[in-house]
């Protein structure tokens, strides 16, 4: 996925197949999240911005390697919506295939939640790099710090309902608790990812 144009991989997400879809895009929020700190980052280096030259260098390292899992992602998450399709094609003809049939489902659609939650994670790792960022990011770029903050909100929103779909056929009580917890921390990302935003349009006199 990493290597495709954006073109052709538009055109695989616009067809009618299992993946790439919502969870792929979820992540692709979280790589140009994280690509815009970076942007930002690396526009405050120099003299002017000495005083801060170590959290600058700290942010570029951290959000060129979040961009990096965030790719990684993107990639793990068709492959897991492959595997739920496949399962869902199991043959269900006599009870031992049924019994078969729903156990791969369940164990697939864990597998399909883990990588938003892994999301989610990052999420918090990106609003947390934009927060630590808009104090001392050049001014003339701050702008793209609450552009980076809405793409980590929209990449945490879309990976939560992609594990909402899924979160009713996962069997396993301790896979579900963790599932669950990882839904729950979305609301206080997005109220912080929209103070970085209200922070940015205030500075700009929006």
């Amino acid at each position: 996925m990493r290597d495709e144009t954006v073109n052709d991989f538009l055109t695989d997400l616009a067809a009618r197949v299992p993946a790439p879809g919502g969870g792929a895009t979820a992540a692709l929020h979280l790589a140009q999240a994280a690509a815009l700190v970076g942007m930002v980052a690396r526009y405050s280096d120099g003299p002017r911005y000495a005083e801060h030259a170590d959290s600058i260098a700290a942010i570029v390292s951290e959000s060129d390697s979040l961009r990096a899992d965030a790719l990684r992602l993107a990639e793990e998450d068709a492959a897991a919506f492959s595997r739920v399709a496949e399962a869902y094609a199991m043959p269900k003809d006599g009870a031992h295939d049924r019994a078969a049939r729903s156990r791969a489902i369940a164990a697939a659609l864990v597998g399909a939640c883990l990588p938003p939650a892994d999301g989610i994670e990052l999420s918090d790792r990106i609003v947390a790099l934009a927060e630590r960022l808009l104090p001392i990011g050049n001014r003339n770029v701050i702008t793209d710090v609450a552009a980076a903050a809405e793409a980590a909100r929209a990449g945490a929103a879309t990976a939560r309902v992609n594990i909402e779909v899924n979160l009713g056929g996962v069997t396993d009580d301790a896979e579900r608790q963790n599932l669950a917890a990882s839904v729950r921390r979305v609301d206080q990302l997005c109220d912080r990812a929209d103070k970085v935003t209200s922070a940015v349009r205030a500075r700009i006199g929006a």
